[in-house]
């Protein structure tokens, strides 16, 4: 993948970072953990809240680099109206089944581990069983993950025949947004609106989405709230929008008030998505200067790619000053996604972004970023497998106290490993870090192997 000479080296070495951060903070050992590995409480921003919106702005750059070379290949070759449908078909199919995968993710292992009474080794192995069915599954190996599924059911069935008791998932409790899911609505509505527009028309729509979503959750009064305001977790349109539509038992199992990946608040993380889309096109444009860089009365190679990464950092500082401004009036805030937070990750993108470009495909300084190309390269594999492997971590039973409270894995290496050896700060770190140059070393063998797991 990384020696294909059209692919963007930097693209990859920013999903890879991005994932990378994704993983140190979800995994901490213990309480407390630093402030920049922790979510603000509500108002503000951290570190830890980029890394959401830096996904979207990557899916966002994609989206212009890999549908607008399909689509001028296709013009090319069977006219405009041919081409139409089987784009439309592959960005439905694919959104549909990144949706459908957020779902699978939350609902694995189909039954509840801690509530089923069968020896916790029986259900690991039923759990490892669906995992390796979903990761077949992922690698279009229909077959082994159709015998897998159909192997973990049987387990299933067998622990009921045994007598154990079964407490199966409820689905009436069943999350339907979250991380992938919101991903696969911002394809889906992005890559419609990259089809039919252009730059210009890009631009405007956000303005409009982004000036609209502060003028509806500043002004519409929220039924039941004597004060309507983006200071409360409940008293915000937002949350109400969620209340109604997803329904409470529907929404993030922590606050059943709001839902941080909630409908209303997917409108500016569509913005989001655009933005990436826009920085996409400015690349294309660099890329089509580049190959007239050898002509006569052109510009230099150096010259173009020092103007395309000019721009990006120019707009990165002209979007951080206004997304400053409008702080004041309307504050960063992740779990709403307020349209001064669009503005700012943005631009803390658009920064990291151009960095990695100076950096790599400018200067041609790689040797560092071999890791993170790594994990760019299965960044689905490890969002996927790094989260189901955490829960199983938490679940799993290696012993028990006097007292006969389970103790999990994850605890268990906690106390006897890392708080034995530093302060529950630093144990905290150590073990993220450990977390991740586990699944490092997991990813490298797939990128040895030439593995990439894609939807």
């Amino acid at each position: 993948m990384a020696e294909k000479p059209d692919r963007l080296i930097s693209l990859d070495v920013f999903r890879g970072l991005t994932i990378a951060g994704m993983v140190l903070v979800n995994n901490p050992g213990t309480s407390p953990v630093y402030w920049p590995l922790d979510h603000a409480e509500w108002n503000g921003l951290t570190p830890t809240d980029w890394i959401f919106p830096f996904f979207l702005f990557i899916v966002g750059v994609a989206i212009s680099i890999s549908l607008g070379k399909r689509v001028s290949a296709q013009k090319e070759s069977e006219g405009v109206v041919t081409a139409g449908a089987s784009i439309y078909a592959k960005i439905i199919t694919r959104a549909v089944s990144i949706y459908l995968l957020g779902l699978a993710v939350s609902v694995l292992p189909f039954f509840q581990f801690q509530s089923t009474d069968a020896p916790d080794l029986l259900k690991l192995i039923v759990w490892l069983v669906f995992a390796a069915a979903l990761l077949f599954l992922l690698l279009r190996n229909f077959k082994i993950a159709a015998i897998l599924g159909g192997v973990a059911i049987v387990g299933v069935i067998g622990m009921m025949l045994a007598g154990y008791h079964v407490a199966f998932y409820d689905f009436s409790m069943m999350r339907v947004m979250g991380v992938l899911q919101r991903i696969a609505v911002c394809y889906l509505v992005t890559s419609l609106i990259f089809l039919h527009t252009n730059w210009k028309q890009q631009v405007y729509i956000s303005l409009a989405l982004l000036l609209g979503y502060w003028l509806i959750m500043t002004t519409i009064s929220v039924p039941g709230c004597d004060v309507t305001t983006i200071n409360d977790k409940a008293c915000n349109l937002a949350a109400y929008v969620d209340r109604m539509i997803i329904g409470e038992p529907h929404m993030w199992r922590v606050s059943k008030v709001f839902d941080p990946e909630g409908i209303l608040s997917t409108i500016p993380a569509i913005v989001t998505t655009i933005s990436g889309v826009l920085t996409g096109t400015w690349l294309r444009r660099s890329e089509y200067a580049l190959k007239r860089a050898d002509n006569e009365d052109q510009p230099t190679k150096a010259e173009t790619q020092n103007t395309t990464v000019s721009g990006i950092f120019f707009f990165a500082v002209v979007l951080f000053a206004i997304a400053w401004i409008w702080n004041f009036f309307f504050p960063f805030n992740k779990s709403l996604w307020t349209s001064s937070y669009v503005l700012v990750t943005t631009a803390l993108a658009l920064f990291t972004f151009g960095c990695c470009y100076w950096l790599i495909d400018i200067k041609g300084y790689r040797r560092w970023a071999k890791p993170f190309m790594i994990f760019g390269a299965n960044a689905l594999a490890l969002f996927v497998f790094s989260g189901l492997f955490a829960r199983m971590m938490s679940a799993v039973r290696v012993g028990y106290t006097p007292e006969g409270k389970g103790i999990s894995v994850q605890r268990w290496l906690v106390d006897n490993i890392f708080l034995a050896l530093f302060q529950p700060i630093n144990a905290s770190l150590a073990y993220a870090i450990s977390f991740i140059l586990f699944f490092l070393f997991l990813m490298w063998l797939l990128y040895r192997k030439g593995v990439y797991v894609k939807v």
